[in-house]
């Protein structure tokens, strides 16, 4: 008996024919007939029927860079996400103190750091709205933190204080913090944080879980599981979730490389995934943060930054995890069987990285590991065709891919020329024969798919996304990518980096995970990508979100 049958429009499959079918039909959670009118022929008096109406019904989106926790934490907290101006910012921190009078901590964050001059916002701003309270928000990106004087002084924070080796505490002309906090030295606040309570992390689970599956995400690799400043381990929230029905995405879990240790702790790893594997939350990757974030000067170069001006500074950025540690980590953890994923913004990151990968390679042979390197910011061009010759995928954040306020201001004057030009190329990738996955970052940057892949395709920011008011020209044009090949990095491809082969395609046999859109993106002119909404998403064939007009 066949459970479900959509019907009346055209279905993109994510297969390398790309043909264009228009029924579909379910049963007992799996697809069980793709084609046309012959489908409408299974079904029976008790079959569900969705008309699609000429709009698209295509694969369930998996994001294979998230962090669904701390963004439905965020949610609950001072949510600053979805504002880009100063003011703004201020007035509703302002309005979040005034409501929570009770509240030991002020803590949210999302800020965006085009919002303030050098993206580096001050304590005596933050000040003029909390008073006295220590107040601690990071920024969108996470590597970044704005922090009060009080915050500041319960933390021993003066101008005597060192800057971490994997930080650097930002200051005035005569050495004072003046309330930024960039990488490692975010720590020396967080350690004074209340922790976030398991329950907390549980609601924001489940919020975020909800948010997901509106923008048509079914399947994610939460890219920290582990506690990483703050108390809370997101894994306790998927394993309840899990334990209580209520975990209807499909979650791979990228267990966290403490940075600060070495190969001793992988046998802790190792009894980690043993102990946490589920049937919807699997802990089979690690993460391995390489280094830090262009715009504050952490992410590793090959050669120095600029002023700003075109001249060299003495600045190449940080490798959060030295070669000599990184390689020997590498070859030990794909030994275990982790998938290695890896955090690589500036362009000795990502070839530390491939080295890593090649590393194990030599060491351990091939398998079907499907290691993947996030973000990709910069890559050297003698690099572009190494991801293909390792079989290491390209996660991409493709929203990023674009010129706006932060590009302008905060990345292009200090990477210069040519690295500049060097900044997410995801055409070349794709030409290479590199697989392509896709993912968001959120809470960094939305997690609705749309937005990112209208990037991926023009390489300018949606309108209606835009930090400004400015339309800046096509970033980097050769690097575009069209509109198939970017569904199917979001779709198939991420589904083959989170080792989900079940899903990702629609095909007989495949998992009914699916989403219909409001419209044929295809036959949209590619301006209007990222107006696309989902309006109903399926899991296992059962409807987990419906639009008010779907």
């Amino acid at each position: 008996m066949v459970d479900l049958i959509f019907s009346a429009g055209p279905v993109f499959t994510a297969s390398a024919v790309r043909e264009r079918p228009t029924a579909v039909a379910v049963t007992d959670g799996r697809i069980v007939a793709v084609g046309h009118d012959e489908v409408l022929d299974l079904a029976t008096s008790s079959t569900e029927r969705v008309d699609l109406a000429g709009r698209l019904l295509m694969p369930g989106f998996q994001d294979v860079h998230v962090h669904p926790v701390f963004a439905g934490v965020d949610l609950l907290r001072c949510d600053l996400s979805d504002l880009f101006s100063a003011e703004d910012c201020l007035a509703r921190i302002a309005d979040y103190a005034r409501a929570h009078p009770d509240l030991e901590w002020i803590v949210g964050g999302g800020w965006s750091m085009a919002a303030f001059p050098g993206g580096t916002p001050t304590a005596e701003a933050l000040d003029a709205v909390v008073g006295d309270r220590p107040a601690y928000l990071p920024n969108r990106d996470g590597h970044g933190a704005w922090a009060s004087s009080a915050a500041l002084r319960l933390a021993g924070i003066d101008a005597g204080t060192p800057d971490p080796v994997d930080g650097r505490i930002e200051r005035d002309s005569a050495g004072r913090p003046t309330g930024t906090l960039h990488e490692g030295a975010m720590s020396l606040v967080t350690k004074l944080l209340p922790a976030t309570t398991e329950q907390e992390a549980y609601d924001g689970l489940l919020l975020a879980q909800s948010q997901l599956h509106a923008w048509g995400v079914t399947s994610w690799q939460d890219a920290i599981i582990g506690d990483v400043g703050d108390g809370v381990d997101p894994g306790a929230a998927y394993l309840r979730a899990e334990a209580d029905g209520r975990l209807t995405g499909r979650v791979v879990g990228a267990l966290w490389w403490d940075r600060g240790r070495g190969l001793e702790q992988i046998p802790e790893l190792v009894e980690r995934r043993a102990t946490q594997m589920r049937d919807r939350f699997r802990p089979t990757s690690i993460k391995i943060m390489a280094d830090g974030v262009a715009e504050n000067y952490t992410a590793a170069m090959i050669e120095p930054y600029c002023d700003g001006h075109g001249h060299p500074t003495d600045n190449s950025g940080i490798s959060f995890v030295p070669p000599e540690v990184l390689l020997p980590a590498a070859a030990a953890l794909d030994a275990e069987g982790f998938q290695l994923h890896f955090h690589a913004i500036g362009d000795r990151a990502v070839r530390e990285a491939l080295d890593a990968v090649e590393h194990a390679l030599t060491v351990n042979g091939r398998r079907d590991a499907r290691h993947h390197i996030a973000h990709i910011q910069v890559i050297h061009p003698d690099d572009i065709a190494r991801f293909r010759d390792l079989g290491v995928a390209a996660n991409m954040q493709t929203l990023w891919a674009a010129l706006e306020a932060q590009m302008v201001e905060l990345t292009l004057p200090f990477l210069g020329e040519p690295r500049g030009s060097w900044q997410y190329p995801f055409g070349d990738l794709h030409r290479s024969g590199a697989v392509l996955a896709a993912g968001s970052d959120w809470a960094v940057s939305t997690a609705d798919p749309w937005p990112a892949i209208h990037v991926a395709v023009n390489r300018q920011v949606p309108e209606e996304h835009r930090e400004d008011d400015v339309e800046h020209p096509v970033f980097l044009p050769d690097q575009r990518l069209d509109l198939g090949t970017a569904l199917t990095a979001y779709t198939a491809g991420s589904a083959y980096v989170n080792h989900l082969d079940d899903t990702g395609t629609i095909r007989p046999g495949a998992l009914a995970d699916l989403v219909v859109l409001d419209r044929d993106p295809f036959a949209e002119p590619a301006d209007q990508i990222g107006s696309t909404r989902v309006l109903q998403t399926f899991v296992d064939g059962r409807r987990v979100f419906a639009a008010d007009d779907a």
